[in-house]
């Protein structure tokens, strides 16, 4: 939709081709129906790429002030939640009702319910659907990935990018939560429902916010943001307590050496249940003060190995994609096929948690529709 809009403003014949029954659902589902529609924080750091670098142009030629300048156009209300979050006071519907007014006014035909049956190229582009043929000079790909399945992500994208003879990186999913097996599953899941605040970290991955332990695994802000990272094979670190001294906290216990004073100590840092279970599965080698030094530096860094992740049903983004290295960065512009553009999440960039997505959506549409 945003490169319907700004190819349209250009002048150009725009037709936008939607599978669902209406636009943007991806988009009404977001942020618990508020949608996160972008970060005010927004920077290339915040996004995972084979080439960390390819991002940075389309971003910083639509910035998220150039987004928030569209939203206060149309009067829509919004508010900051942490970390430079953006929500709709009201529904994500207004994001979607804003980008199909301006697809109306840049003269966009949208048609709803189309299935694309047949990508080809003998001199133009001819893209079959169940709704009949269509031709033109250009062609913009912007699918998305395997995401939420129920919403209608197929793989349409990739196998487009192949046919054409372009490199798509290896797909997976992405801020997902993640599950655990064996002894873990059994000493954690009946946590289900706590929630407490740690910092995940997994190789250049570090951060600080929310966990929650689910029946399966565990997830949370800092569990999704961390599964983007994570390489499928080793532990995660836990740093269960952030910047808590709990050896202060736990050396009222000594004076006693029992078990219920610890407990009552470890209580006061962590949420009840937390403590307790930690305190039975691992408790401290002895009451001194070597022995807490020791235990607090364990569950500063905690490890834990995931058994995998809930997949795409419950993944936020799809990791990987077209390569990069195919693509122009400032226009996303195909480098093998003149007029050929790969837009979005079906391209191997991948934000963080929190709105970043979003803008790169918003970013690399742009991008094409000021080019195409």
């Amino acid at each position: 939709m945003m490169c319907a809009i700004e190819a349209g403003r250009r002048g150009r014949r725009v037709v936008l081709l939607e599978h669902a029954n209406r636009p943007g659902k991806k988009i009404l589902i977001s942020g618990g129906g508020r949608c996160n529609f972008t970060n005010i924080h927004c920077r290339p750091e915040n996004f995972l790429s084979a080439n960390p670098h390819f991002a940075k142009s389309a971003l910083a030629s639509y910035t998220p002030q150039n987004f928030l300048e569209l939203v206060a156009k149309h009067g829509i209300p919004f508010h900051e939640k942490t970390l430079g979050q953006l929500f709709c006071d009201r529904s994500a519907t207004d994001i979607v009702d804003m980008l199909g007014k301006e697809c109306e006014a840049a003269g966009v035909i949208t048609f709803l319910d189309t299935r694309v049956t047949e990508v080809s190229r003998p001199d133009e582009f001819v893209v079959r659907t169940n709704r009949g043929e269509l031709r033109a000079p250009s062609l913009v790909v912007a699918t998305g990935g395997l995401s939420i399945p129920k919403m209608g992500a197929t793989a349409l994208g990739y196998e487009v990018a192949r046919q054409f003879g372009l490199a798509v990186r290896e797909c997976r999913p992405a801020l997902v939560p993640l599950t655990l097996h064996g002894s873990d599953k059994d000493a954690l899941c009946d946590l289900s429902g706590v929630s407490t605040e740690v910092i995940a970290s997994f190789g250049q991955g570090r951060f600080r916010e929310k966990m929650l332990f689910t029946h399966r695994g565990l997830s949370g802000p800092a569990i999704l943001q961390i599964s983007s990272y994570w390489d499928s094979r080793s532990a995660i670190t836990l740093d269960l307590a952030p910047g808590k001294d709990l050896t202060s906290t736990l050396r009222a216990a000594t004076a006693r050496r029992d078990f219920t004073t610890a407990r009552v100590a470890l209580r006061a840092a962590l949420p009840a249940r937390l403590a307790d279970r930690l305190l039975e599965l691992d408790p401290p080698a002895g009451w001194n003060n070597h022995a807490l030094a020791n235990y607090e530096s364990h569950l500063h860094a905690w490890p834990i190995t995931p058994a995998g992740t809930e997949g795409y049903e419950k993944a936020e983004v799809t990791s990987g994609g077209v390569d990069t290295g195919e693509l122009f960065a400032r226009t996303m512009e195909s480098r093998r096929v003149p007029r050929l553009f790969f837009i979005g999440e079906v391209v191997d960039v991948t934000g963080h948690l929190g709105g970043f997505n979003f803008q790169w959506a918003w970013a690399s549409g742009a991008a094409a529709g000021r080019a195409v």
